[in-house]
């Protein structure tokens, strides 16, 4: 199954849901949760599918699974369910590897898709791809015609098996309504960004929302004091979150504390110069 939507339509709200409904019917152990990314992993309470295949992006060393391997045989025992979320970003090698493994966790037939588990993607595929491999949506067919298998790579084959396996979706509910946005100017402008439609009309209206702008006041004022905002470089949002601490420290009678964090590496101090300089100028 795949439930796709853009940003805002209640992808995470409706995985939350999903959630409480599995513990509230005390069938949490028969539901896992995974995301490419640790951020997209911990937003749903999960993990991030290279956890779970036991390695790190780009290792190049894949978990292999023995029969009798009774940890991951027991972690996947009982789950009938599984949910990956940002599927923009999961990779056709990547969904490969996840299909060989939970097949083998589960003792299934390797012609069986992922084991027999139903799996229930979620995400916008226009969003970030995934990085050194290939998306979901990759129509081989428009590729150069290959005689046969015997000229593809061991990693082309693993990407065409995971390819035949998005084929054989058979249910997909698409999110439409926007639960994020209200304003039906932004909502029309969200919908041509998205396919890189913009106007000069739309750059016009986010001028409104650039700070310096005299449509923006106070960053201290309302509604900007809560607005979330949107820099190029860590430096700048290290800079607005002090002054925002100290803002709210004063609002609050409260006199802050700042902690400085002593970095090692290989268990030696890491004494970066221009680190510390930058740290102490903030504080001061």
């Amino acid at each position: 199954m795949c439930i796709p939507g853009c940003g805002g339509t209640g992808k995470s709200q409706l995985i939350r849901a999903l959630t409480k409904y599995f513990f509230i019917t005390k069938r949490t152990q028969m539901m896992r949760k995974l995301a490419p990314t640790g951020i997209a992993a911990a937003e749903i309470d999960g993990m991030t599918i290279h956890s779970f295949l036991g390695e790190q992006r780009n290792s190049g060393k894949a978990r292999t699974i023995k029969p009798g391997d009774s940890k991951i045989e027991k972690e996947w025992s009982l789950v009938e369910y599984l949910l990956i979320d940002e599927i923009s970003m999961v990779g056709l090698t990547l969904l490969a590897k996840l299909n060989r493994i939970i097949s083998a966790a589960k003792h299934a037939d390797p012609q069986v898709p992922f084991g027999g588990i139903n799996v229930i993607f979620f995400g916008d595929y226009l969003q970030y791809r995934p990085v050194y491999d290939a998306p979901l949506h990759t129509d081989f067919s428009l590729s150069p015609k290959t005689k046969s298998s015997k000229g593809l790579s061991e990693k082309q084959i693993q990407q065409r098996v995971a390819r035949s396996l998005i084929l054989q979706i058979n249910c997909v509910v698409t999110l439409t309504q926007q639960m994020r946005t209200q304003d039906p100017r932004y909502l029309q402008l969200l919908e041509r960004l998205r396919h890189g439609q913009c106007t000069y009309d739309d750059y016009e209206l986010l001028l409104t929302r650039v700070v310096g702008q005299p449509s923006v006041g106070s960053l201290c004022d309302t509604p900007w004091n809560k607005a979330p905002i949107l820099v190029f470089r860590n430096e700048v949002r290290t800079q607005l979150n002090h002054k925002a601490a100290i803002h709210k420290a004063a609002q609050l009678g409260c006199t802050p504390m700042v902690c400085v964090a002593q970095d090692t590496c290989n268990g030696k101090p890491i004494e970066d110069q221009m680190l510390i300089k930058k740290t102490f100028r903030i504080i001061r």
